[in-house]
């Protein structure tokens, strides 16, 4: 396989653009001389003036890296001792970001396992602090460039992106998970079809225009 970053420009859209055009292509992490990972198969966009977004109030040490460039990885911490992966979009000083939620595993699915014991391989990577543990992504990883052939941590472009989507069926669009804040704004996106998606929704049909916020 050969991998080849997305280029920082596929970063400079809106997350709301950018989350749903993330599905299909590689979330890639490389351990030692070994690459392991696999297809995104659902998203979360978080916007500036979004209420559940980290840097909603303003810039702090913990969301720095959301407003710097575009094409970053920012993870974070969540519940004492998990990670979430987040790919920066929109220019430096917009603070916009997309959260993986889940991957299929495709690379390395047995080192995978090393990292993340699990019974069922569709359980190794159905979750997004499930596939931090299963990919070794921790805070070590907050500010890896996911455009560098160089970086640790990329998302690789899939050459067979259109033929992985039509087998996976539709794309999905819901509402997001687990938030108190602007939890019924419709940015979730997810396959259908795929056995790795962390849990299926209603999805939202009909145009959607983001609340102006009130700051």
């Amino acid at each position: 396989m050969t991998l080849e970053p997305l280029p920082r420009d596929f970063y400079a859209p809106t997350a709301d653009v950018v989350a749903p055009q993330l599905l299909g292509h590689f979330l890639l992490r490389r351990i030692g001389n070994e690459w392991l990972g696999g297809e995104i198969v659902e998203t979360e966009a978080y916007l500036v003036n979004d209420p559940a977004c980290h840097a909603y109030v303003r810039e702090t040490p913990r969301n720095a890296m959301m407003w710097g460039e575009n094409g970053f990885a920012y993870v974070f911490r969540i519940y004492g001792s998990y990670f979430c992966v987040n790919a920066v979009t929109r220019p430096r000083g917009f603070a916009e970001a997309v959260l993986i939620r889940a991957i299929e595993p495709r690379l390395n699915p047995q080192k995978m396992k090393q990292l993340r014991e699990v019974k069922k391989e569709i359980e190794l990577s159905n979750g997004p602090s499930k596939l931090c543990l299963a990919l070794g992504i921790s805070g070590a990883q907050n500010g890896l460039d996911l455009v560098s052939p160089d970086s640790d941590l990329i998302i690789a472009r899939n050459q067979e992106r259109l033929h992985f989507l039509q087998n996976r069926g539709e794309i999905i669009r819901t509402s997001r998970i687990g938030l108190s804040r602007a939890a019924d704004w419709p940015l979730r996106w997810y396959l259908g079809g795929s056995k790795s998606v962390s849990k299926r929704g209603i999805a939202h049909l009909g145009p959607w225009e983001m609340p102006v916020s009130p700051l």
